[in-house]
Order: C-alpha cells, then sequence, then structure tokens
C-alpha cells in the first residue's frame, strides 16, 4: 500500500533513514500544512469559543457574528501564526514517522495480476495511533498557546504575550500542561485520520476508476480528517478547557475535567463545537493531503530527481 495511495516515487524498500525520503516527508508536509492552516483557522476559532463559553457561543452561526462583529474579520485568525509553525512541525512529525512505519514494516508484494490490492484494515489504522502519540509531543506547547490566545475575548493579544504569562504563573512545565489529554485525542484522531485516508483512497480508486487522482486525494482527504475529528472530539474538548486555563496540571487535570463537562452538560457537552469541527475538518484536511500529494509531485520532479 503506497505512502498515501498516489503515485509512489520513494519505494517502501527504501530504508527508514534514507535521506532522500525523509526531506521528501518534511517538505510535502510543510507545503500542506500551510494550506491547511489558513483555510481551516475562522473555524477552529468558533469552535474553540463553543468548548469554553458554551452560554455566550452557543451556536455556530450566531457565534461566527457575534465574533464577526465584537472583533472583526481578524479575530478568526488569531493564533494563526503559532498554529501555523505548530502545524508544520506536527505534520513533519506526522508524515514523516507514517511513511517511516511503511518503510519499516512494507506490505507484502503487489500481485501483479491485481490492479489495485485492497490495503491492510489493521495496519494503517495502527500506525496512525503510534503516529498520532509522537505527534502529540511535537504539537503541545503550541496547542497550548493557540487555546490560551482564543479564549481571549475584545482585545489583541499576540503570542509572546500569552507565553509571558504562562511562565510567570507556571514555569516551563506551562508548555506541557494536558499531556495525557492531548496522547488521548492524538492517537485516536490519527488512527482514523491515516487509515482512513488509505481506505478511502483504495475505494475510489477501486469504484469509482474515472476519478482524478487530484479528486481523490482532496475528497479522501476531508472525509478522513471529518472522521478522525467525530471520533476524537470527546477527547478534544477536555481537552481544551484543561489547556485554556493557567491552573492545570501536565498530567492529571484531563480525566476530572472530563467527567466535570459530562456532568453538568451531559454527554452532548463533550461535543460541543462539533459543527464548526466538521465544517473545517473537509476543507481544511483536504487541502491538507492535496497540499502533501502535489508537494510529493514538485519534490520529485523539481527539488530532487
Amino acid at each position: 500500500m503506497s505512502s498515501s495511495s498516489s503515485v509512489e516515487e520513494t519505494p517502501n524498500t527504501a530504508s527508514v533513514s534514507d535521506p532522500r525520503a525523509i526531506t521528501r516527508d518534511v517538505f510535502s508536509a510543510t507545503l500542506g500544512s500551510i494550506c491547511c492552516c489558513y483555510t481551516g483557522q475562522p473555524f477552529d476559532t468558533v469552535k474553540v469559543r463553543m468548548q469554553t463559553s458554551p452560554n455566550e457561543f452557543s451556536g455556530v452561526i450566531s457565534s461566527t457574528m457575534t465574533i464577526f462583529k465584537n472583533e472583526g474579520i481578524t479575530a478568526f485568525w488569531k493564533g494563526a501564526v503559532p498554529t501555523a509553525m505548530g502545524m508544520a512541525a506536527e505534520n513533519a512529525m506526522a508524515f514523516g514517522v507514517n511513511e517511516a512505519l511503511k518503510r519499516a514494516f512494507p506490505d507484502d508484494p503487489v500481485d501483479p495480476t491485481k490492479k489495485e490490492q485492497a490495503p491492510s484494515l489493521v495496519k494503517p489504522f495502527a500506525m496512525g495511533a503510534i503516529t498520532g502519540c509522537c505527534s502529540a509531543l511535537v504539537l503541545l506547547p503550541s496547542e497550548i498557546v493557540k487555546a490560551k490566545m482564543q479564549v481571549v475575548v475584545g482585545s489583541n493579544i499576540s503570542a509572546q504575550d500569552v507565553m509571558k504569562q504562562m511562565v510567570s504563573k507556571q514555569g516551563l512545565k506551562s508548555y506541557f500542561v494536558g499531556l495525557d489529554a492531548q496522547l488521548a485525542r492524538d492517537a485516536t484522531f490519527y488512527a482514523l485520520f491515516f487509515g482512513g485516508y488509505e481506505l478511502s483512497c483504495y475505494m475510489f480508486r477501486t469504484y469509482a476508476p474515472w476519478m482524478p487522482e487530484e479528486l481523490n486525494f482532496f475528497i479522501s482527504g476531508g472525509l478522513a480528517g471529518m472522521g478522525g475529528w467525530f471520533l476524537a472530539m470527546p477527547f478534544d474538548v477536555p481537552k481544551t478547557n484543561v489547556q485554556s486555563r493557567y491552573d492545570t496540571k501536565v498530567i492529571g487535570s484531563y480525566f476530572p475535567e472530563l467527567l466535570r463537562i459530562a456532568n453538568q452538560r451531559g454527554i452532548s457537552g463533550l461535543y460541543a463545537g462539533l459543527g464548526p469541527t466538521l465544517v473545517r475538518a473537509f476543507p481544511a484536511n483536504a487541502a491538507l493531503f492535496l497540499g502533501v500529494e502535489m508537494g510529493k509531485k514538485f519534490f520529485d520532479q523539481f527539488l530532487w530527481k
């Protein structure tokens, strides 16, 4: 099974530490991250407001209008710079680890009599979960800064201001609060993210062979993102609450927060912000995977043949 069910210029037989393969993974993931960040950031801002202040921001449309009216259109991209930086690091890690795992544990030889070989139903999902645990460690500091910036209403605050407050109130450990929450969410998300993408690409190429590859990447990426977020959402809501405050622990604040939300708001409280999350997930992750796939082709043709 190829790295993204696409044209695979770097063979799975390459070594795990192959310099060309690693450079290709990082380049394509960075390009995809830029596309993903600026496509999805407005939706993410609305989601965070709904998760942290459900009484004030109760609906997608009303929340969007309130933010626009009171803070202007630029408020939707609050935290975009640290998000873009964190996302580039996260996806370089995520796609890099995922591709390295595939090179370390290659698929069985392809049967030449079959045009398309069915993917494993276990391997890509398991590799996705492992990838999620690795990427969570890279993403954690920027996620904390972003969450704290996005809950600030009515004032322009920089990432530098937030980081100063974090260090002054909690020290360096403030960059790692909610580690258990990050691991729980990301392992769940990436399992379906990468596994679902592989499966979706295979299904479209098998049952809709007329579909252009670029459209396959775009739709499969969007569906994988939506599926991953739907599954991980109950883990994301308490994570956001833990990381947006200044009184939480590195490990130990997550499960009490999850139980508190469930007791106060019911199970539906764990899905607060699901609407904007799913609306964001399709275009953002469609842009991510399309950017990654196009980045690979550009790399192969123009940068390192």
